[in-house]
């Protein structure tokens, strides 16, 4: 244990840390080597792979994302914002590279191979986007002659177009909404919700009217027609499961749908430990985005409030949205159940963003200054 007289970096960050932030994202690592443990043999198997082999790369994945997230963890908001702005300029850089070298998978090119390493830039482009528009809402704030509302909606339209081209609807639809609430928070006029509203019921109208795969998805589940197959059975997982689950290995779900350790791992959890461990993880969820609110609530730094609920939204909508599919509530979308979900590009690019979370909420002096706290000063003796 460190002692509070220490000095050192590392003593500093132990002390100033939100470790129920920092708890609550280990217990979700955790979870998501044992449930792949519990998910990816009969994937694997049924593949000709090595049974172990997902749930030992999940080990080696969970692991270099944990030291990214508490190196990332160290740094002040400026090394933040500087680190986010390189990450934004490589990733727009690598998303425009996706469309004419990507890997083609099912149509949509949203993978670049670097060095033998398969990675999804728009993953990363995620917590870069949110940290530059909570900056450039800041110094809207701070100086309103700066136009920085004008250059978020810029930079917004960018990313979105990059999406869109892939194609990549939930990203576009995750990072819209998430740009929304912080906008939002950033105190935007009624009239803007409303324009911004109806732009977004109009793009989901456009999104069913241009792309054959999204109407197909909408048309599966307002009908219950068609090849609904991954849905129906992860729903029927965790009905089966009831309570208390069929019991570690007994699940029968995982050895019939392709993504079970995948978009799918939350049905597996349901099946064998029962509905107890999914509102366990549901619970954790929770915890993180609404102490995530609050701490923004409560933070009078205009770029840490906006900076710190934008990541927390964005980390709790995939969530959510992944969850919903597996609770057969919204169309079908692939997207991973973060830190839980087996996949290398989302992990190290989720710890990266709550790697800026636990750095952001670190107790700080200056914080404490701006928060109307001095430190006592020293009577001098009278002469």
């Amino acid at each position: 244990m460190q002692s509070r007289l220490d000095k050192s970096p590392v003593a500093t960050w132990w002390w100033t840390i939100d470790r129920w932030f920092l708890a609550a994202f280990l217990s979700l690592m955790g979870l998501g080597i044992v449930l792949s443990f519990a998910a990816s043999p009969a994937v694997a198997e049924r593949i000709g792979l090595d049974s172990f082999h997902f749930a030992t790369r999940q080990i080696i994945f969970t692991v270099p994302a944990l030291g990214v997230m508490l190196a990332v963890s160290f740094l002040d908001s400026r090394q933040i914002r500087r680190m986010a702005l390189i990450m934004l300029c490589l990733m727009l850089v690598l998303m425009v590279a996706v469309l004419y070298i990507g890997i083609e998978v099912k149509g949509a090119r949203r993978w670049v191979s670097i060095a033998g390493l398969s990675i999804q830039p728009s993953e990363f482009l995620k917590p870069a986007f949110v940290i530059m528009c909570a900056w450039l809402f800041a110094e809207h704030k701070r100086q309103p002659d700066i136009p920085g509302n004008l250059f978020a909606m810029l930079l917004l339209v960018l990313v979105v177009s990059l999406l869109v081209a892939q194609p990549d609807l939930g990203q576009t639809m995750l990072t819209t909404g998430t740009w929304g609430i912080m906008f939002f928070m950033a105190g935007l006029p009624w009239l803007w919700i409303i324009v911004l509203g109806a732009a977004g019921v109009g793009g989901v109208f456009a999104a069913y009217t241009v792309f054959p795969h999204v109407a197909l998805r909408i048309d599966k589940f307002l009908t219950g027609e068609g090849d609904t197959f991954q849905v129906d059975m992860g729903r029927d997982a965790l009905i089966n499961g009831g309570w208390f689950g069929v019991g570690p290995g007994e699940g029968t779900v995982k050895r019939v749908i392709p993504d079970s350790h995948a978009d799918f791992v939350f049905s597996v959890a349901g099946e064998e430990f029962g509905l107890i461990m999914c509102f366990f993880i549901m619970s954790i969820f929770a915890f993180i985005v609404l102490r995530g609110l609050n701490t923004a609530l409560k933070e009078h730094d205009d770029f840490t409030r906006y900076a710190v609920g934008g990541l927390v939204t964005v980390f709790g909508l995939q969530a959510v949205i992944n969850m919903c599919v597996n609770l057969q509530l919204v169309p079908a979308k692939g997207m991973t159940l973060p830190f839980i979900s087996y996949g290398g590009s989302s992990q190290i690019a989720i710890a990266i963003s709550m790697g800026m979370v636990l750095a952001l909420t670190r107790k700080r002096p200056e914080k404490r200054k701006q928060m109307g706290f001095t430190l006592p000063q020293r009577a001098m003796p009278a002469e």
